[in-house]
């Protein structure tokens, strides 16, 4: 039996512990209490395999008030109309996948972003995070999700002068923001480390221990719109920041980050497609958000075009 490391998620409502069967054994998840449990010494029929990925990502607009020169998403309007995102968890949620994350652009732009996070909330299992910039959960936003959001991930890019210049917003304005975010819901830090913000790695994590965050997701620059992304010599120094690292939080690192790091990977050969994907803001599935080529959910639903970029996938092998 192999304990997996909580997503520290967690929720007001109690709720059944959601079981999914794979190749690396039975996966049950809470989300009240962020548990992830592996039985790995049964390992069920191919046939009874979740059909879904474990977690699904949807960027719901393209829409985003920052202009961050390093940001891969793109930048031509798109938005998803609220009954399709719908439809598409209340299939996902039946056939295997546990999560699922709101993005953009930036998330909290959406019309109804909150009537579609107590929506997943109530009438389906899934867990419920999104990933945001964070200046626009005013505390009368923060009431509307309260209970209907298991997790909150935020986007931070250095500290202080070095956040306010590639973010031009206020870090103090940030810093009452997380004091808000804490009391309603569980929240972690998205580091995106350059060269710009390599320097402040060390202040970053303290603030965000200090912060009340419980996860410091590590997100290396990805080469966009001729940026070259994260240097070797930077990987190189953020490895070795890494294995120094002594502070209590939780570190994470993006799975196409993930080589040269010391990560763990508790369901190895839960892999592709059966992991992850990715649904962009012109309804596009993809097996990640730097893929330029997904296949087009239509009107058979997101299942059938998972399972025809599945088969695109293995033909390309």
């Amino acid at each position: 039996m192999t304990f997996i490391s909580p997503e520290c998620q967690h929720s007001n409502r109690p709720t059944k512990p959601k079981v999914r069967l794979g190749p690396s054994g039975i996966h049950l998840f809470n989300r009240v209490s962020g548990v992830n449990l592996l039985i790995d010494e049964v390992i069920p029929p191919e046939v009874e395999f979740a059909v879904a990925p474990r977690h699904v990502s949807i960027a719901l607009t393209n829409a985003c008030d920052l202009a961050c020169p390093y940001c891969f998403a793109p930048k031509t309007p798109a938005a998803l109309a609220f009954e399709r995102v719908v439809s598409w968890l209340n299939e996902l949620d039946p056939n295997g996948t546990v999560g699922v994350s709101f993005g953009g652009g930036e998330p909290t732009l959406y019309p109804r972003f909150d009537d579609l996070c107590c929506y997943a909330a109530n009438h389906t299992g899934l867990a419920v995070t999104f990933t945001t910039h964070g200046h626009h959960l005013k505390d009368t936003f923060l009431a509307r999700l309260k209970g209907n959001v298991h997790f909150i991930r935020i986007s931070m890019d250095g500290v202080g002068a070095t956040y306010e210049r590639l973010r031009n917003r206020p870090f103090n304005a940030l810093e009452r923001r997380l004091d808000a975010i804490r009391k309603i819901v569980p929240f972690g830090i998205n580091y995106l480390v350059n060269e710009d913000t390599l320097p402040d790695i060390d202040t970053a994590a303290t603030f965000a221990e200090r912060a009340g965050a419980s996860e410091f997701l590590l997100l290396p620059e990805h080469p966009v719109k001729g940026r070259g992304g994260l240097s070797g010599a930077a990987a190189e120094a953020l490895r070795g920041w890494v294995s120094r690292y002594s502070g209590c939080l939780r570190l994470a690192v993006s799975e196409t980050s993930a080589e040269g790091m010391p990560a763990c990977d508790p369901l190895p050969r839960e892999t592709g497609l059966r992991a992850y994907a990715h649904i962009d803001a012109n309804g596009v599935v993809k097996g990640s958000s730097f893929d330029s080529d997904g296949v087009a959910i239509g009107r058979d639903g997101v299942l059938a075009a998972l399972c025809q970029l599945h088969s695109q996938t293995r033909a390309a092998l």
